[in-house]
């Protein structure tokens, strides 16, 4: 059967590739708990809470302070799968170039699929602008501005990583004046980066989370949104009502703001 010399290994590998390079979104995520995600299982998201500090006077500090830990369930309840057939794997691995463009094409659809999911994150931010109408760069900078603002006193710090995702729309006002470009940077284009304003990266997404009336964009150190994802499997199999072979890949992930105050939404219409 042509499925038993498919190239698992290989082609698992470069679904993995072709969707990191695709999931902007995620690639802005706090990813440091990923490890065996199972669909159905929760991730303990450890944290610690602030350390004292005192005034020394030249006797006794006391005792060490036990500084009280905190943790957050990360839930893995996400599992996605896509399932394509082909006439025949050997003949589709034959063709140069054929078996790249349907993983990439699998690996693209996915990767639109999770940047949704995070964008829907939005709404457990800690911290929104009113509804606001965006028809001019005075209206896109104030609004990104307070953003900033309410980060910086939540104690991001200026030299935090801190990521503007905007709508096209927003971005369009924005960009003329106030946005410093990037275009020549083919790296940062490949993750969406269109260039920085106020020391923050710019970008632009089609996947933030719209409520009917508004498009969420969000203001975002990398650790406000947390990310664990874990591509269970990708294989071939012979179908049995058809007479051709097929590709079926299972991604399982799950997705919470886990420091909201570093997640700062811009309620935006047109």
């Amino acid at each position: 059967m042509a499925y038993a010399n498919f190239k698992q290994t290989f082609w698992s590998k470069h679904y993995q590739r072709e969707l990191e390079n695709k999931a902007i979104l995620a690639e802005w995520c706090n990813r440091e708990f990923e490890g065996e995600a199972k669909y159905g299982n929760l991730v303990k998201i450890l944290g610690v809470g602030a350390v004292t500090i005192g005034n020394y006077v030249g006797t006794t500090i006391g005792s060490p302070e036990t500084v009280a830990d905190s943790s957050v369930m990360l839930a893995i309840d996400k599992a996605k799968y896509f399932n394509f057939g082909v006439d025949d794997v050997d003949k589709a691995q034959s063709k140069p170039g054929l078996m790249e463009v349907l993983m990439a094409e699998s690996a693209y659809a996915m990767a639109h699929q999770i940047d949704t999911d995070i964008a829907a994150a939005a709404v457990d931010a800690g911290n929104f602008s009113n509804s606001l109408q965006i028809a001019t760069a005075a209206n896109a900078k104030a609004a990104v501005d307070a953003g900033l603002v309410k980060l910086r006193e939540n104690n991001v710090q200026i030299t935090d990583e801190v990521v503007i995702e905007l709508a096209p729309f927003v971005y369009q006002f924005l960009k003329e004046k106030y946005i410093d470009l990037d275009t020549n940077n083919s790296e940062l284009l490949k993750k969406g980066i269109v260039g920085y304003y106020d020391n923050a990266r710019v970008r632009v997404s089609n996947n933030l989370y719209n409520d009917t009336t508004d498009y969420y964009c969000m203001i975002r150190t990398k650790k406000a949104i947390a990310y664990v994802n874990q591509i269970d499997k990708v294989e071939a199999y012979r179908p049995d009502n058809l007479f051709n072979d097929a590709i079926k890949g299972l991604n399982v992930y799950g997705i919470k703001v886990v420091r909201p105050k570093e997640l700062y939404v811009i309620k935006a219409h047109k």
